[in-house]
């Protein structure tokens, strides 16, 4: 698969950043030639790996954790880079009942499929009102994610629907610039971690925040833990993108779908994002 090259290709330059390696360098790692790697990289990710690198320095994240302080105080997240969230996706959230948190699923059927992304396979799972579990998936690991999501819907009906989940992943990946659309999730939480989840999905793609951040966006200054365990609780990958969270010293930190695939994503947002003002500039 394509992901895992572009996984190892960024792994190792993050690894090597201060040896400034090569491209004949980092080809070598992905068994590619020079100019393979580099068109299937830019294929990718919509610049070279070198530039692509750029939005993963220090500097760059911290910058962009402070452009979003600033929108937070303003309250003013809506307006950030508007015209690049022309293809952004539209994502409405909706709690179950305390009634169907306490009874895990019972009476819901729920259909789930494994599917090819921009960041390798995910674990996708469906219900006539949402989506309601989305993961990444290493190979191998597939019947893991299963089991871990089971145990959240236990009493719920799971069934294999592969081609109703396809359609879901392809407007959530959609090809080429094609407007997103909306998807509804539909999740289990706490009131606080409902309430934390929100405040994510109000995060713009490209942009980047921290615990601290969230935390005082919610009204909740001193939560900043709190926020972060609710964080890890997050039952849909990509569509509440927890990915935008980042440490105030500006590293991308750790991410339950593994590290390398979050830099990967904050990498992809951050061009995809600056392509599309770019083409807006110059249109």
């Amino acid at each position: 698969m394509n992901y895992e090259r572009i996984a190892t290709a960024i792994g190792y330059l993050s690894e090597h950043f201060t040896e400034q390696p090569d491209l004949d360098e980092v080809a070598a790692q992905v068994h590619l030639s020079p100019f393979h790697f580099q068109r299937l990289f830019t294929a990718w990710a919509g610049v070279s790996p070198k530039r692509f690198l750029q939005y993963l320095t220090t500097a760059y994240l911290k910058g962009r954790l402070q452009e979003s302080a600033n929108l937070i105080e303003a309250a003013e997240w809506a307006g950030l880079s508007s015209q690049s969230r022309v293809y952004d996706l539209f994502v409405n959230i909706e709690a179950v009942t305390p009634n169907e948190f306490r009874n895990a699923g019972a009476g819901l059927t729920i259909q789930y499929g494994y599917h090819d992304t921009p960041f390798g396979k995910c674990f996708i799972a469906v219900t006539p009102r949402g989506i309601c579990g989305l993961s990444f998936v290493e190979a191998g690991t597939e019947e893991a994610a299963l089991r871990e999501f089971r145990e959240r819907w236990a009493f719920a009906a799971i069934v294999p629907g592969a081609e109703a989940t396809a359609a879901y992943v392809q407007r959530i990946f959609p090809e080429g610039n094609l407007p997103a659309g909306k998807v509804h999730l539909l999740v289990q939480g706490t009131n606080f971690q409902v309430k934390v989840w929100q405040a994510l999905l109000q995060i713009p793609p490209g942009a980047l925040t921290t615990y601290r951040q969230i935390a005082r966006s919610i009204g909740q200054p001193n939560a900043a833990r709190a926020v972060g365990s609710a964080i890890g609780q997050n039952p849909v990958a990509w569509l509440i993108p927890c990915h935008r969270i980042i440490r105030q010293e500006g590293i991308p930190g750790e991410y339950h779908w593994g590290a390398v695939r979050k830099k990967a994503i904050i990498g992809w947002e951050a061009a995809r994002r600056i392509n599309n003002e770019e083409l807006m500039i110059n249109n």
